[in-house]
């Protein structure tokens, strides 16, 4: 219960501080820069030398990216259908696609599965989530909002010199080698951090504006994102025939909210930037009822 608690509290005050204007606008990139380079790092740092080398670790590759490619394809097909403008279609995209796998993924789960699940959900993060946003993402950004060139060099670059995935790159070489008592604890200090700096970062930039309409949008996004996204995650490890941790993490991230970051990015490239921001601000909301469903269907 006190998980949720934080959850919800941190979330909060992140909201209130904006509304009340007591931080700074520039408040949550700087949390946000914060965890990516120093609370996710060592998170990973300390975590995925935990794992056992065995094929529970391509569980949350396989389920990630199954379910952001169908789902891709869904919303393009969907997008068509309702003839959707090229912005809206941009934006549904980014946002009905990319899962908040880091900043609600790790406390959510943290609190239904345990600490046992952090590994795995740092291999789902890494592995799925982050390579998609730096190329899936970029791709999409620049071929609807026709303001950049696609450029392989700039993923490459994005991704090579990503804090969080040098350290997943180091930490695999870890694997099975404990270290040092001192360094897990300065680890431990430091991975602690992630949960309530993410959640303040998330509530300083929840934004709940409704689009009048932009309704149909909305709702198809949030439709494809909370349920049928981690349907099709179900259906994969039914089929499969997996039952175990990494596949349980698998289907919890497939239906976490949308990615604050993905909706970001469409409200700087111009892909309907109200549209995004609902999506993403509502999308993290309805998340906690939609979890804890998936969460008992487990």
């Amino acid at each position: 219960m006190e998980n949720f608690i934080l959850i919800v509290l941190a979330i909060f005050i992140g909201y209130l501080f904006r509304k009340l204007r007591i931080f700074q606008e520039e408040a949550a990139a700087i949390l946000n820069r914060f965890v990516i380079f120093i609370s996710l790092p060592a998170m990973i740092l300390l975590q995925i030398p935990k794992l056992m080398l065995s094929m529970d670790i391509m569980i949350p590759v396989i389920i990630a990216w199954v379910v952001m490619s169908l789902t891709a394809l869904l919303t393009l097909f969907i997008s068509n259908r309702f003839h959707f403008s090229r912005e809206v279609t941009g934006a549904l995209m980014l946002v009905a696609v990319l899962t908040n796998s880091s900043f609600l993924g790790i406390p959510v789960i943290n609190a239904y599965l345990g600490d046992e699940a952090l590994p795995y959900i740092l291999v789902y993060d890494q592995m799925g989530t982050f390579l998609a946003l730096a190329t899936y993402g970029i791709f999409v950004t620049a071929y609807y909002s026709n303001k950049s060139e696609i450029n392989v060099q700039i993923m490459a670059v994005k991704i090579l010199t990503f804090p969080p995935f040098i350290s997943l790159v180091i930490a695999l070489f870890f694997i099975g080698t404990p270290f040092p008592e001192e360094i897990l604890k300065v680890l431990a200090t430091l991975a602690n951090t992630i949960v309530p700096l993410a959640l303040v970062a998330v509530g300083l930039q929840l934004q709940l504006k409704l689009p009048g309409h932009e309704i149909k949008p909305f709702g198809i996004a949030l439709f494809i994102k909370l349920v049928i996204a981690p349907l099709i995650a179900l259906v994969v490890v039914s089929m499969a025939g997996w039952s175990n941790l990494a596949a349980s993490v698998s289907v919890m991230e497939a239906g976490m909210a949308p990615m604050v970051t993905a909706g970001a990015m469409a409200s700087l490239s111009g892909l309907a930037p109200r549209l995004s921001s609902a999506i993403v601000g509502y999308g993290i909301l309805f998340s906690f009822f939609t979890t804890a469903l998936l969460f008992k269907l487990l």
